[in-house]
Formats: C-alpha cells, structure tokens, sequence
C-alpha cells in the first residue's frame, strides 16, 4: 500500500500573527508579538501531523503557480507528504488565510482562491486503491469538491478504504449542503463545539455528539480547552487536553484530528485515539504555526507517558 492516509482537499498558505493581548475592533490598531508565513489549510495541517507521526502520506490538492503556491509545495514535501498528484494551475492563486491569535482566542480571515478550486473530477479514483484512509477538511470551505465528496466516500467505504471528515466553519449561515449525505459514508467525522449545535442544531453537546453518531461510525467533537467527547457505537469517552501553556492556537484541532486517526489506524480503542489526539493538539498550541507545530511520535509519546513536554 503506498499510503497509510491519502488527504483530499484545500490548500493554501496562513499568515499569523500571534502574541497579542487582545483581539482588534475596527478603527483602532494593535501590535503582534509574532508574525510567520507558513503551509495553511485544515487538511494539510492534518496531513502534516499524520506525516509526523510516522504514517506514509499523501496529498490530492490545487495550487496556483504564484509565490504561496511555491510555500505550499516546499512545506508538504518538508513535511514528508508525497506530492506527485498535486495539480498546480497556472489560472488560479493560491488561497490564503490570516490567522489573528492570541493565548486566548483566535479569529481568521480567508482568501478562498485554490481552496475552493478542487472538484471530484480532478480526482484519479484509482488511488483509493493505493491507501488505507482518506481525510478531508474544510467540508464547507470547499464549494467544488463538495458536491463529489458522498460518491467519493461511497467510493472509497466499497474498496475497504477508511474515511474522515471535519467540517469547518460555515460563513454562509447554511450549514448543510449535504453533509449528511456524506456522513453516512463516514468513519470518524470531527466539528467542533461551534459548529457541531448548528449542523444538528442541538444546542446541548450531548445531544448533537448522539445525533452525529446516528450517521457516522465514530462521531467527535472537539471543545477546545475542555478536551473533546466522542462517541464510537455505544461507548462516550470525554477527555481533557494536556495542560500546557499555549502560544498559538492555529491548527490545534487538525492536530488533534491526527493523533485520533493515527490511533484508529494503529486499531487502537477509543480512549486510546482520544488521548493521542488530546497530545497531538495540546503540544501543537505550545509552538507558532499550524502544519509547523504538528509533533513527532516520540513527543506526543513522552506527553503520554510523563504528562509533561519542553518546547
């Protein structure tokens, strides 16, 4: 098998900036203790980590032949991610998004551009053959892709091929389009607290974490700060993250979503992939960046066992 997980999906670059005291409010101007240009994209980010951890990795993606397009290249490959079916097009411009983080919150403003540019067609389907676990990101950012995504997944559970899914916010309010079309294809599926309410529209995490799991094999939702639950057949385990001292927030969650499927595929129980993911998220908010502060196994295996890391 040449990939342990095949990532479907956006990519772009992230501009953060960090260290500030507080979130801005128009017309006034605030200083960032930090500022970085790196690999973007929730899908990537989470492909990044999966690649950390020492799982064979690919990506199927767009970019445009501009400046990010070269970042998001040059960081995928830094990252160990086989890059031989990433479409580069000369008639579009890579996405980007900026990351506003302080130690307490976060807020992002994006430029869809490639992001939005991948569609089924692009797709070689044969390469559900060549991997273990497909993952996609972004469920709601990606306009083109989505319509695809149920066949794709459909594809993809007929071959004995694993999938994931998270979802992303959704600015336009709608917070449907499908998906749960594309969740009764899916093995583990990953919003948040914020979005997981309004795709069910539970406001009680509980009830929406049951109402997931109805469609999803595994259903998850990730609280920030207080950890995560999931729910994978009758089995609820809540967890808290690692208490360690954040200096970036971006990417967290896709870290988390790593360590989970690194577990699942290690056929690891639920506790144990939610503990993984809970290390994977909790080192990753440690360090500036998204993809960039994903961590090694060796890391999130020490967290593990000591509960303790240095940055």
């Amino acid at each position: 098998m040449k990939y342990d997980a095949l990532a479907i999906g956006e990519l772009n670059v992230d501009l953060i900036l960090s260290g500030m005291t507080r979130m801005p409010v128009p017309g006034q101007e605030i200083l960032a203790k930090g500022c970085s240009l790196t690999l973007g994209s929730s899908t990537a980010i989470c492909a990044s980590g999966i690649s950390r951890l020492g799982l064979k990795t690919g990506f199927v993606g767009k970019i445009g032949r501009d400046k990010f397009g070269d970042v998001v290249l040059e960081n995928l490959k830094k990252n160990g991610i086989f890059v031989d079916n990433i479409i580069v097009d000369e008639n579009i411009n890579t996405g980007i998004t900026v990351s506003l983080s302080s130690a307490s919150d976060r807020a992002l403003v994006t430029y869809l551009g490639s992001i939005e540019s991948l569609k089924l067609q692009d797709i070689n389907m044969d390469l559900l053959k060549s991997t273990r676990h497909i993952h996609v990101g972004s469920f709601f950012l990606q306009n083109n892709l989505r319509p695809g995504l149920s066949k794709l997944f459909k594809s993809a559970r007929e071959l004995g091929v694993t999938t994931s899914l998270d979802s992303g916010w959704d600015d336009t309010g709608n917070w449907d389009y499908g998906i749960y079309d594309v969740l009764k294809y899916t093995d583990i599926f990953f919003p948040n607290e914020e979005e997981a309410p309004r795709i069910t529209k539970k406001d009680d995490l509980d009830e929406a974490l049951d109402h997931l799991s109805q469609f999803c094999r595994i259903s998850v939702i990730k609280c920030g700060p207080d950890g995560a639950i999931a729910k994978w057949g009758d089995k609820v385990y809540k967890q808290k993250p690692f208490d360690l001292k954040a200096v970036d927030k971006t990417g967290a969650g896709d870290s988390f979503n790593a360590g989970f499927i690194y577990a699942f595929l290690k056929e690891l129980d639920i506790k144990d992939c939610m503990t993984y993911g809970n290390a994977c998220g909790s080192i990753s908010i440690t360090k500036l960046g998204g993809a960039s502060s994903c961590p090694s196994i060796d890391e999130v295996e020490q967290l593990i066992k000591s509960g303790k890391f240095i940055v």
